[in-house]
């Protein structure tokens, strides 16, 4: 048996190696295709995700609000879930006396049930708790509307500002999810008057 030259051999080995790391780069590039299609908000740009914010057509959210006034500070979780062009559904779960009070919109009628309280011992409670400032949808709205409006971009976020007649909106949108986190409303004195921290959201989950 002849004995293989050792220059074929070299290359003979080069030619597997290279065939490998071919080999290997073809399924890598694969999965990292696969990976961005399943995840295709987290590599948008700015003009992407902006668009992508005012094309929201539902919604299901647990969110923590923080409404501040002159006279002291509430505090609320609550779970909403919207539908375009105009379904809502709001629950308060707390603080605990006004848990289980659900407001429901739809087609321009508005319900408020709670089988636990008399609705007069929420009617204090009654006015922050049904602020269009609560809703996502409500500030998508604005937005579009508005002459008065930008987004720019942090290191670690998506901002979305819009100015109106009483105060200004901030929308929070984290850059690794698309998701937003946070809506901050401000009066014209730069003063926080609601804070909402998206604490779960599911967007366009929903169907009518």
């Amino acid at each position: 048996m002849k004995k293989i030259n050792k220059k074929v051999l070299v290359l003979i080995i080069m030619l597997i190696v290279i065939s490998i790391i071919l080999t290997i780069n073809f399924f890598v590039q694969k999965f990292n295709k696969n990976l961005n299609n399943g995840n295709n908000i987290v590599s948008k740009n700015i003009q992407e995700i902006e668009e992508y914010i005012l094309n929201i057509s539902s919604f299901e959210a647990k969110i923590e609000v923080t409404v501040e006034s002159n006279k002291n500070t509430n505090k609320y979780i609550i779970e909403q879930r919207y539908i375009s062009p105009n379904t809502e559904n709001q629950i308060v779960l707390e603080p605990a006396n006004i848990a289980g009070l659900e407001t429901i919109y739809s087609d321009g009628t508005l319900k408020l049930n709670n089988t636990k309280l008399d609705l007069q011992t929420v009617y204090e409670e009654y006015k922050y708790v049904t602020y269009n400032n609560l809703w996502l949808n409500s500030f998508i709205k604005e937005y579009k509307e508005s002459n008065e409006k930008n987004i720019k971009e942090n290191e670690a976020n998506f901002v979305m500002t819009v100015n109106t007649e009483n105060d200004v909106k901030s929308l929070y949108i984290d850059k690794s999810t698309g998701n937003p986190t946070k809506l901050l409303v401000q009066d014209k004195n730069q003063k926080n008057t609601i804070y909402i921290l998206y604490n779960e959201i599911k967007i366009n989950t929903l169907n009518k």
